[in-house]
């Protein structure tokens, strides 16, 4: 790797309810980088691309460094998974499906995401770039897609090895008597190299240069679900560093129709500053037209800001932490009630509400005794006793322990 791509860009991303403003908010920020100077990428991870929408431009160099970037999937999938994508379709071939319906059962669920997220580290390990600003998808599908690299890490841990083993073993039967290709080196080899990039994905966005950036409108809905978004978020490991309110109205000259509406508003917004605080919270005023152009996003990020520095690095430090006899796991609006811990084995498995996160200890945590856990103003906090742990459950025993969290 070049010296120029050893220095990380500054990486954020934008994510949101649908209809929150979210592809508007992102534009916005990628604008204003570029008007300042700054070597700027725009991309996005979101199936229904409307980034060139709201810039008004094709992809390609949009504005003086500003650089808009859009997925080709096909092309992407080919370079990326393109062996296993051709052994899995011969596979089907050979098992009587015609190539036709073998090439459209191969076509990957959720593909255009995973490549969106390997392109994104190939931009950021290019070195070209100083920021590069991400319109994620809706909050429900990002969550799923920035939890898929540490999934597929777990899985891939215990069964790639085996993998492997049985493989060698029953190749010359399955070709014997099945007459189905067993899957050769280069295809294993694809696999990995798969898993390998996308933990380096998930080592970029959760590195010191990266943070994600909550958009809402004053709505009781919409914070609703930017609170449980955060929690996950910080389940995850990913950081927020930022809380951007959208679409609010302005206090003065309010008639009474709109009256109405800025005190709903300022209610919610005040709700919103006590359940994010200590982030800071953006407000963008309801426009009267459309940000549509460069010019325009420009403008709406300079508004938005303010006199924030919106390109420094995060000031929040990182969700997880861990020291020689504690963890530490921030959990935002978590309630006790909703979170649940588990130990198995050199794991720790921490759910809160509908997600799951399976944590490895570290080997110096691992064969230790879990002391005890509290969930107090927001963190969770697992303290580890100093002696080793006896008769230790392994992840194929069924088993588990579960430390009580007061």
């Amino acid at each position: 790797m070049s010296k120029a791509a050893e220095v990380s860009p500054r990486v954020l991303l934008f994510t949101g309810k649908g209809g929150v403003g979210k592809t508007t908010a992102a534009a916005a920020t990628a604008t204003l980088a570029a008007r300042r100077g700054l070597k700027t990428l725009v991309v996005s991870t979101d199936t229904a691309h409307s980034l060139a929408d709201a810039l008004a431009v094709e992809p390609g160099e949009v504005a003086p460094g500003l650089h808009l970037h859009q997925v080709d999937t096909q092309k992407s999938l080919e370079r990326h998974w393109g062996e296993l994508r051709d052994y899995a379709r011969g596979l089907l071939t050979e098992l009587g499906l015609d190539e036709i319906t073998s090439e459209e059962i191969t076509v990957l669920p959720g593909a255009e995401e995973v490549i969106a997220l390997l392109e994104l580290r190939e931009h950021a390990q290019s070195g070209a770039w100083d920021v590069i600003v991400v319109d994620c998808a809706p909050t429900a599908e990002t969550l799923r897609l920035l939890a898929l690299p540490e999934a597929l890490d777990w899985h891939v841990n215990r069964l790639l090895p085996v993998g492997r083993r049985i493989m060698k073993l029953a190749a010359p039967f399955v070709r014997g008597v099945a007459r189905v290709s067993a899957p050769g080196d280069e295809v294993v080899g694809a696999g990995e190299r798969l898993h390998r990039a996308l933990l380096e994905v998930r080592e970029l966005l959760t590195g010191d240069g990266a943070s994600v950036r909550l958009v809402l409108t004053p709505e009781a809905v919409v914070l609703a679900e930017a609170r449980r978004t955060l929690t996950s978020l910080n389940l995850y490991g990913y950081r927020v560093d930022a809380v951007i309110a959208n679409r609010v109205f302005p206090a003065g000259g309010a008639d009474e129709w709109r009256a109405q509406w800025v005190n709903a508003q300022s209610r919610l917004l005040a709700e919103a500053e006590e359940s994010f605080a200590p982030l800071p919270l953006h407000v963008v005023p309801y426009l009267p037209a459309e940000p549509v152009g460069a010019d325009a996003l420009a403008a709406v990020g300079e508004r938005l800001y303010g006199e924030a520095d919106p390109f420094g690095p995060p000031r929040v430090r990182p969700p997880l932490r861990l020291s020689a006899d504690e963890l530490e796991l921030d959990l935002p609006g978590a309630d006790r009630g909703e979170v649940d811990l588990a130990r198995k084995g050199d794991e720790l498995i921490v759910t809160a509400g509908p997600y799951r996160r399976i944590l490895a200890l570290p080997v110096a945590l691992a064969r230790r005794e879990i002391g005890g856990a509290a969930l107090r103003d927001g963190v969770l906090r697992v303290r580890f006793s100093s002696g080793a742990r006896s008769g230790a459950t392994s992840g194929a025993s069924g088993h588990d322990d579960r430390p009580a969290a007061t």
